[in-house]
């Protein structure tokens, strides 16, 4: 078998070095050709075989490692995507009606006052998640359906978010940042809107008069769009705002959490498209800034431990990790990383 990977391979690379691991065979050299090119012609000389070849710089040469992974095909549960949706569907009217005041345990048909903000909730995560779905197919990536995640009370939002996987490994760098990037961006194309007619349609009232409830904190883009809609405050004036505006609220702060350049997260993506190995130094200072706005809420310490503990720091490599991302990738990539910053509230959540 050995010998002949070796014979589909030593035409694109002179070969001066190999490594064996169990199965896994890697070959060492100079590459002749592009990576782009050997990897379009490496993939169907191994997947008869039921390998795939992985292209990396290491220790100042190409390596084509070839790993006993054959063809990848996506089952799709139909019955489970829909079941969790509708489930979803349901806890987020359930959240909807709370925010309006109304308890729908007492009264079921109350349940449909959740209608705006479940609707508009979950057409931000949807669009966000198909953004991803739609430009892994483009890429050539195996991918799932949307897998929504119900969250009963005391989860205010009614819903974990929404999450697809990849199945297969991701062809390059290029297409790793499309992408990871294509969800937010699209997220943020729902949300900024909802938000924007939620705060014109929510009310404002004297701080005295809402002594107790939620506060949910101002990013720098919160801030400025409730100033382009509202004006300035007036001392001691408050805004009770319309479900549509919380759902984009939550819109807009599940996008600032995706975009956390680490682990698995959309962000981590983007930080390995863009740094590549570096990666796991951006997740570690990521987790330190995480701690330190820990000072500010402790949801940025959960949401560290959460990285830590269940995410982890590791990514796994696309096919290509040899060329790099391309310059208008990169720049977007660095714009995405500003606009998290624009994005993130310090305090998101406050009860007062």
């Amino acid at each position: 078998m050995e010998a002949e990977l070796r014979q589909r391979v030593e035409d694109l690379l002179v070969i001066d070095e190999r490594l064996f691991r169990g199965r896994a065979v890697s070959y060492g050299g100079q590459l002749l050709v592009s990576p782009g090119s050997a990897l379009s012609i490496l993939i169907p000389r191994l997947s008869p075989f039921g390998y795939t070849p992985f292209l990396k710089e290491e220790r100042g040469k190409s390596w084509v490692h070839a790993f006993p992974i054959g063809e990848v095909t996506v089952k799709t549960n139909l019955p489970l995507h829909i079941g969790l949706f509708l489930a979803t569907v349901l806890t987020t009217l359930f959240a909807g009606a709370l925010f309006n005041g109304v308890n729908p345990l007492t009264d079921p048909g109350r349940l449909l006052y959740g209608i705006p903000f479940a609707f508009t909730l979950l057409a931000i995560l949807g669009t966000h998640e198909f953004g991803h779905y739609f430009t892994a197919r483009y890429h050539g990536t195996a991918v799932t359906l949307p897998y929504f995640i119900p969250a009963p009370p005391p989860f205010l939002a009614g819903t974990l978010g929404a999450l697809i996987r990849m199945k297969s490994p991701v062809k390059n760098r290029n297409a790793l940042f499309d992408i990871a990037v294509a969800g937010p961006l699209a997220g943020l194309v729902v949300a900024i809107p909802a938000l924007i007619w939620g705060l014109a349609l929510s009310r404002q009232v004297r701080v005295r008069d809402q002594v107790h409830g939620l506060l949910f904190g101002d990013s720098l883009l919160v801030k400025a769009i409730s100033y382009l809609v509202l004006g300035p405050l007036p001392d001691h004036v408050d805004i009770l705002i319309h479900p549509i505006g919380l759902a984009g609220w939550f819109g807009l702060f599940v996008t600032a959490l995706n975009l956390i350049p680490a682990g698995q997260l959309d962000g981590g993506h983007i930080a390995y498209a863009l740094f590549g190995r570096r990666h796991r130094q951006v997740s570690i200072a990521t987790v330190l800034a995480l701690l330190a706005l820990g000072f500010f809420s402790v949801n940025w310490l959960v949401w560290a431990a959460l990285i830590l503990f269940l995410m982890g720091l590791q990514h796994s490599p696309p096919l290509d990790d040899i060329t790099p991302i391309s310059p208008g990738r990169r720049v977007l990539g660095y714009f995405a990383l500003l606009l998290l910053i624009s994005l993130i509230p310090p305090n998101p959540l406050q009860l007062q």
